[in-house]
């Protein structure tokens, strides 16, 4: 790659514009994309002049948020060729490139657009930011019922070239309400003289313009579609998802999750292009209220200064022991808020799976027990009876915290991924120091 954008600055710095946009031509859309990404400002508004429209509008949608808003900086001046790519745009990454830009950005970009794209667009801004109305697109095939399939086959023949996809035809009544889809093959290999009526079983699944995009992800994994139809309250056929739009949306909610457990108030598209200040402040808010958390497990170990004094071979098995709960209980959370997320996991789930959290903290106890009680016989002999039961009780607790908070945060309707490996680990930290000390004042007399 490195070996093509070289060549391609030689041709640039040469001004040999035909051999460049002869060598661009050979190339595919990705390579062009991540071209433009790497060449410095100006540069990459050149190659992207030299585009045809087909290719325009494909690498555009590949480019990442930065990059296009540099793009259609560079391609202001040129008013024809900006309107242009804007109407060639396919609907959703229209809509999702206009969400990003300032509100007063997006409505002179609106202004470009054809009056019937500038419908589509107006539409599709109006639902609410995370709906599925505002990812879905209005291309798509949809046929009457009573036609025959040599009607439909002619009709997909002559509106079908704009579509998304065509492995799915959407079937209507009069009034654009829903009737049923139907495969593509299905309708090939149908006796043309055959009314599509006859082929339908009314076995569709549709999704709600108002709904929010995860629940789109769980439509999708759990009916196995290349696309599903959107609807309104009504039953009105409004556009269709496609499959490969719900996969950027769920890698941003991962990213999002991701960011969240880690104590990262917003998901960081790009760290090294980030700010200081902006790393700064989404950062900062959770370190300081996990500063005050820990200020307990001080008080903790305070409170049981004579025992220490006592029995300094304590603290040596401390870090391993509170580690230990930490550890499982993030890794439990992570288990939890993936199947959260998901839907594997529902909230009438919880006490099924607190009982068998508790068999399964237990055994995972009951193995470290072990293995810290053969460390305890070469350096503290004496304090095995409490490291062992201190592991066994500190690791169960920790698994056990890390599986309920998750489903406490979902109660309050907030959401799972804010139950943070961090804020469990200082929880399950607290605990831990009060377990273990207190089960070696019972056990040692003090």
């Amino acid at each position: 790659m490195l070996e093509k954008i070289k060549e391609i600055e030689e041709l640039l710095e040469k001004k040999e514009w035909k051999t460049l946009r002869s060598r661009i031509s050979d190339l595919e859309n990705l390579d062009i994309a991540e071209t433009i990404e790497e060449l410095s400002s100006g540069d990459d508004i050149l190659i992207f002049r030299l585009l045809s429209k087909t290719q325009a509008k494909n690498t555009f949608q590949l480019l990442s948020h930065e990059k296009q808003e540099q793009v259609i900086e560079g391609l202001a001046r040129n008013s024809t060729k900006l309107s242009a790519l804007l109407n060639d745009l396919d609907p959703d990454d229209r809509t999702a490139f206009f969400e990003e830009l300032p509100g007063e950005v997006s409505q002179k970009l609106i202004q470009l657009l054809s009056p019937e794209e500038r419908k589509i667009a107006v539409q599709l801004l109006g639902y609410p930011e995370d709906s599925i109305g505002r990812l879905m697109t209005p291309e798509f095939v949809a046929v009457k019922s009573h036609f025959t399939v040599r009607e439909t086959l002619r009709h997909i023949r002559v509106y079908g070239h704009n579509s998304e996809t065509l492995n799915v035809i959407y079937v209507i009544d009069d009034k654009w309400k829903l009737i049923d889809d139907i495969k593509i093959r299905e309708i090939i290999l149908a006796n043309p003289d055959q009314n599509i009526m006859e082929l339908l079983d009314h076995r569709y699944v549709s999704l709600n313009a108002y709904d929010d995009q995860e629940s789109a992800i769980r439509v999708f994994k759990d009916h196995d579609r290349v696309a599903l139809p959107v609807t309104d309250s009504e039953g009105i056929l409004l556009g269709i998802v496609t499959f490969d739009d719900i996969m950027d949306i769920e890698e941003e909610e991962t990213t999002e999750d991701f960011h969240k457990f880690g104590s990262v108030q917003d998901a960081i598209i790009d760290p090294l292009k980030a700010r200081v200040p902006l790393l700064y402040q989404k950062r900062i808010i959770w370190l300081m209220i996990l500063v005050f958390m820990n200020v307990f497990s001080g008080a903790a170990i305070a409170s049981f200064e004579e025992l220490i004094k006592t029995m300094v071979s304590l603290m040596f098995f401390l870090p391993l022991l509170i580690d230990s709960g930490g550890n499982a209980g993030s890794q439990s959370a992570t288990l939890m808020i993936r199947s959260l997320a998901v839907g594997d996991v529902e909230m009438r789930h919880w006490f099924k799976l607190v009982g068998k959290e508790f068999i399964v903290s237990f055994l995972l106890g009951v193995t470290m027990a072990v293995g810290v009680s053969l460390i305890a016989s070469f350096r503290a002999p004496d304090i095995i009876l409490v490291v062992s039961i201190s592991m066994l009780l500190t690791v169960m607790v920790g698994s056990l915290l890390g599986l309920t908070i998750p489903f406490l945060f979902t109660k309050l309707r907030l959401d799972p991924a804010t139950a943070s490996a961090p804020l469990i680990t200082s929880i399950a930290d607290i605990a831990g120091v009060l377990i273990y000390f207190s089960i070696a004042s019972w056990i040692l007399g003090f």
